[in-house]
């Protein structure tokens, strides 16, 4: 039997949790409603079960709170994510754990860290097109195969996930780390490969200006990958707290900014004009050739306004909300998304955790039992100073 915070089908708490999230209530306060409110529970499980050959146990040694795991328990995910989980689950994709079996070139006891999609390889089905040339984020089969149906470990039944004690993950999924590189560091592979796979994702040429609007977890990684994998020229960054604006300035920012001064420092530094409709915010008729919008959707409008006629904005983190489309409409932008990480980018991320200044990105580490503690540590990370809160599943 093994200790796992478990996600239950309950349309009762799910929109009571919805409801936190619409009231005045925020910050920390918010996130310990929501856990309370929420369809999560901490519960005795048997171990998983192996589906199949190539498959290992992982006992997790650290796995990280996402903002799309905090989206999930505020109800603020979008329902169409419903038909690509299998319930009950457990949370948790940000995993560095322990291989507990024997597999081809990768010994027990190896320590891990792992590419969370459920392509078709672990499903053991015939690849579809997109896996075929090893971008599994876009595969078409998350439902079919051997496993049940879930976009990703941490979304699916069968495989358990890293709020917990155990999990299983197929030894494609599974990248050794390195002794050079510590459990913390480690642990932040999984969001940096994804940041990596996004700015991958669109052609940057050498010397575009580019914002970044959000300086959390996503945003501060979404720097780094901008700076050590283009030839990006001045990148601004959109940060609310002191703490997102030394560390960002760390990684490579040119200038950070507030949210409430972007536009006109923009209009400044690109020369664009800067417009005032009756209602609404400001917009930019110039601006930046490109933005990531790595705040998971409530940065959006702010990154269509400041993006020049042509240009390109990227979104990072998973959307939620309503957003005003008419930038895209009439100053022709291309909006293109990023999910997940390729097959090339969780090499490169391990290579680049271990030479980047990530030391403190883990600064609040949770065991399973203080579950509400974490998770709304999590909500309110930016205003506490925080960049990442992990659980600890080893510890009691």
């Amino acid at each position: 039997m093994i200790i796992t915070l478990e996600y239950y089908r309950s349309m009762t708490r799910y929109v009571a949790g919805r409801g936190v999230t619409s009231t005045r209530v925020g910050g920390r306060a918010a996130g310990v409603f929501a856990a309370n409110l929420s369809p999560l529970r901490l519960i005795n499980r048997p171990d998983p079960d192996r589906p199949g050959h190539g498959w290992t146990r992982v006992r997790p040694l650290l796995s990280g709170i996402c903002g799309s795991d905090l989206g999930l328990l505020t109800g603020r995910n979008s329902p169409y994510l419903s038909a690509l989980v299998s319930m009950p689950f457990t949370p948790g994709h940000e995993v560095v754990g322990e291989t507990l079996d024997e597999l081809d070139g990768l010994p027990k006891g190896s320590r891990v860290v792992m590419d969370p999609v459920l392509g078709c390889e672990p499903r053991g089905v015939r690849a579809c097109p997109s896996c075929a040339i090893d971008e599994h984020s876009r595969c078409d089969h998350i439902t079919a195969g051997i496993v049940s149906p879930g976009m990703q470990t941490g979304y699916c039944a069968g495989t358990g996930g890293g709020w917990s004690r155990m999990l299983v993950a197929h030894g494609s999924q599974l990248h050794r780390v390195p002794d050079s590189l510590d459990n913390e560091q480690a642990v932040l592979v999984e969001p940096l490969a994804c940041a990596i796979h996004s700015v991958r994702r669109v052609p940057i040429p050498r010397g575009a200006s580019v914002v970044v609007v959000g300086a959390g977890t996503v945003g501060l990684l979404t720097v780094l990958a901008l700076r050590e994998c283009t030839e990006a020229g001045p990148i601004y960054v959109i940060a609310k707290h002191g703490h997102q604006r030394e560390r960002a300035r760390e990684l490579g920012a040119t200038e950070v900014l507030s949210a409430n001064r972007a536009a006109r420092a923009l209009r400044r530094a690109t020369g664009g004009f800067l417009a005032h409709p009756e209602r609404g915010e400001e917009f930019l008729l110039g601006g930046v050739d490109m933005a990531f919008e790595c705040t998971g959707g409530s940065g959006l409008d702010t990154a269509l306004r400041l993006t020049r006629a042509g240009g390109t904005v990227l979104l990072s983190g998973m959307p939620n909300g309503s957003v005003d489309l008419t930038p895209v409409w009439f100053r022709e932008l291309n909006l293109v998304g990023a999910y997940a990480s390729g097959g090339r980018d969780f090499p490169h991320a391990l290579e680049l955790a271990a030479q980047a200044p990530l030391k403190g990105y883990v600064d609040a580490v949770y065991p399973l039992s203080r579950w509400r503690d974490a998770i709304g540590h999590a909500a309110a990370a930016g205003r506490l100073g925080t960049v990442k809160v992990v659980f600890d599943p080893t510890r009691d």
